[in-house]
Parts: structure tokens; sequence; C-alpha cells
């Protein structure tokens, strides 16, 4: 599908998973802009045609011509240097998903008149149950907003975040804590004799439908676990033994070791 002279289109900068996560959602949610992916490997694009017909341009300046909206989609370590190959001449929304890269250093290579907002979101948008949170340049016109917000908002819901706390949000929200733990429940419960088959089934009804449950319900997350764990039963014993051996310290750790990397990733620009 080939986008016509003088359309204007969201254009991702950036093949990669996140990408194609975002494109499998917004061709759910039957989005109606032409969207547009440049990348510099080839066969990645042909992928991205493949699956979602959507037009892929191997030259990067064709493709920030065309964009209505641009959404930079390559690694953090990989942001300096497309933003010195890209110049635009007019007002353009550009928005950034680069973990742990914030709007001044993104404004300092590629200033005005591009209206910087920053968004990340997750990859269970594939899907169309995401979440994406969003933070915008000081000077962002407050009226202009809804474009960026309508675009997440096909895939999930959106939060809009101060940027200060962009960083706890990203190593909290992320859907590797859930495939991780899935992952280590299944694990454990096979060595205690389930097999694969059965311990995953039944860890996943362990983290995903109690989640669930917590939504639908209304009730508070205390009263729940103390519905679910009963003084003196299995549960509350297996609890109270995770908790001794440094659950609670290991998700501190691991959360604070992902900020640790949001913030050297600030420093790569």
């Amino acid at each position: 599908m080939k986008v016509r002279p003088g359309t204007k289109a969201t254009v991702f900068l950036g093949g990669g998973r996140i990408t194609s996560a975002l494109v499998a959602g917004l061709r759910l949610a039957k989005y109606h802009k032409p969207i547009i992916v440049h990348d510099r490997n080839s066969s990645k694009l042909r992928q991205l045609k493949k699956q979602y017909g959507v037009t892929v341009e191997l030259n990067l300046h064709r493709a920030v011509k065309h964009a209505g909206l641009l959404i930079i989609a390559v690694r953090p370590d990989s942001v300096s240097e497309l933003l010195q190959q890209i110049e635009i001449n007019s007002a353009l929304t550009v928005v950034s998903l680069a973990a742990g890269v914030p709007i001044n250093k993104l404004r300092e290579q590629l200033g005005q008149p591009v209206r910087w907002a920053r968004a990340m979101p997750s990859a269970v948008c594939r899907i169309g149950r995401g979440l994406t949170a969003l933070t915008f340049a000081r000077t962002f016109p407050r009226h202009m907003k809804s474009e960026v917000k309508d675009l997440f908002e096909q895939v999930g819901s959106v939060l809009e975040i101060p940027e200060r706390q962009f960083d706890a949000f990203t190593v909290t929200f992320s859907s590797s804590h859930g495939y991780h733990a899935l992952a280590t429940l299944a694990t454990a419960a096979e060595r205690l004799g389930l097999n694969r088959r059965i311990a995953l089934t039944a860890a996943a009804h362990a983290l995903a439908d109690s989640v669930h449950s917590w939504r639908e319900s209304k009730v508070a997350l205390d009263e729940l676990i103390q519905e679910a764990a009963t003084p003196g039963g299995t549960a509350a014993a297996t609890m109270q033994s995770m908790d001794n051996s440094g659950y609670k310290r290991s998700i501190d750790m691991g959360l604070r070791a992902g900020i640790a990397r949001a913030q050297k990733n600030a420093k790569l620009i």
C-alpha cells in the first residue's frame, strides 16, 4: 500500500519489536491513518509489510517527509545517530519511545520546530490490552495532545504522568514481570511433580486470574490477600517463606537495577 503524495502518515523510525507490537495493535483497532515504517534492515521491513500491510521505506528522509506524527522507535544507544540524520523544517510532533532518554536531551539534538513527547508503551498493546505512559514537553500545545493520546488509546489505556516518574513507571509496568513470574512459578511447580502443561495452567491462574479478580471486584488488595491466604493454611505458609527468603527485597533490587539502566541510557545521547 503506497501513501499518496501530500498524505500525512504515522511514521515509525525503527522496525523492531515495539513497532511490530504497536502496528499489530493498530491494525487490530482498524486505525485509519496510513502507517509507514523505516528501518535500515530491509528484512525487518519485508516482514512488517507481509504481516501488517504497512508501507515500508528504506530511505530515512522520504519517510520523515511523509510524517504527520513521527515515532522514534530505536534503541536508546541509536537515538543520537538517528536524530543527527533528520532535518525537519516545519512544525511536527515527534514521540520518543527510548527508555531513559529525557526530553531535554532530545531537544538538544532536534529542537525547533519539533513538538516533543515521550511514550512508554507495553508490548501487550499487540492484543489491544496495552498500557502507555505519556509525558509532554512544557511547550507542547495542550490542544494538540489529543493526537498523541489517540494513537496510543487505540491499543490500550493511557496515563499522562510527569517525566520525573517515567523511569519508575518503565521498570514497574513491563510485561516481563508477568512472563518472568509465570516461568519461575511453573518451573518450581514442575519440580514438585506437575507436568509442564498443568504447571503453566496453574501458574497462569495464580497470576492472571487473581489480578483480573482484583480489577473486577473493586475489593482492596489487602483484603484479597487475606482471603486467599488463610492463617495457618498452605498459601500463608508459602507467602511467608517467600518473604523470609528475600522476595520483597529481590523485587526492590530489580526495580532499582532497571532505573540505573535507564539513567545510563540518558547519558548515551
